[in-house]
């Protein structure tokens, strides 16, 4: 039996909550097309029959503007630490030479994803032979992670670089995360997929409430924070219709996700420049 921890690491919106969702065939991670989606680090498990693969998946790398960017930042490099093999998501017409240079006395895995967008792949290895060039690469992935494209051939190369070990964790276990986490999530992508380029950045979920019911729905209290009363204004639209909507859908996937039906109670509320206040970061759950 084989059994270690690996993180992934790239820069925002290179594919890895999908890379996660894919290994796991569960949807863990939030996704969209914007970057950033992922705040905080979410241990995704897979257990098989002689291995367990503690995924560690982390905020996209960036320059950061402010105090919660700075954050996510050291909640990435921080996952590096205890872990067996990292995996370095890259796209394929980048060289990520300057992230792989920060992944220290870890095996390194470069991971090309969104390889089903190329017409041609004639470039992609020439970009392969690269990465082999380096000296801490161990392997180089070409991959999809939406399509599943190279997915078990990465996977394969993940499990030949973990160390022998009974599993840390039972095999029914798939997170580290509870219900109330993954409900907030879910709220969260619902911002990402409805609404404008900088309304969801401004935004941040926390579960109030969270009480299961013998009988009858489990009652579910969310409140959305955000940092101006003319983002409130835009999240609850004319009559409250927009937020209704977002409701719905965030909804319908939370009673998917914990096989319960819920009555959500969605709230908005203002808390001023919160991503610039360490303390307003901590309170709502974000942490390095």
């Amino acid at each position: 039996m084989k059994s270690g921890f690996c993180a992934i690491l790239g820069k925002a919106n290179v594919g890895k909550s999908t890379l996660l969702n894919r290994f796991l065939a569960k949807k863990l991670c939030a996704v969209s097309d914007k970057p950033q989606t992922t705040r905080h680090r979410i241990l995704g498990i897979l257990t098989d029959e002689n291995a367990q693969i503690v995924f560690v998946d982390t905020p996209g790398v960036m320059k950061p503007s402010y105090e919660l960017q700075k954050v996510m930042i050291k909640v990435a490099f921080s996952s590096l630490a205890g872990t067996d093999v990292a995996i370095v998501m890259a796209e394929p017409h980048t060289v990520e030479e300057e992230l792989i240079h920060k992944v220290k006395d870890v095996p390194v895995i470069v991971t090309i994803n969104k390889i089903d967008l190329l017409k041609k792949r004639e470039p992609l290895y020439n970009l392969i032979d690269r990465y082999r060039e380096m000296p801490d690469i161990r392997v180089v992935c070409p991959i999809s992670a939406l399509t599943g494209e190279g997915i078990n051939t990465l996977l394969d190369e993940v499990k030949s670089l973990l160390p022998e070990g009974e599993p840390f964790y039972p095999e029914d276990i798939v997170s580290d995360r509870d219900e109330r986490f993954f409900c907030s999530e879910i709220i969260r992508e619902k911002l990402f997929r409805l609404y404008g380029e900088e309304i969801p950045y401004t935004a941040a979920v926390v579960i109030d409430e969270f009480i299961e019911r013998e009988k009858g729905k489990t009652y579910i209290k969310a409140i959305i924070y955000v940092d101006k009363e003319s983002v409130k204004g835009i999240i609850i639209g004319r009559g409250g219709k927009k937020l209704k909507k977002m409701g719905g859908l965030a909804r319908r996937e939370i009673e998917y996700f914990i096989a319960k039906p819920i009555y959500l109670d969605l709230w908005v509320k203002v808390r001023k420049e919160w991503r610039r206040n360490i303390h307003d970061i901590r309170e709502f759950g974000y942490t390095s």
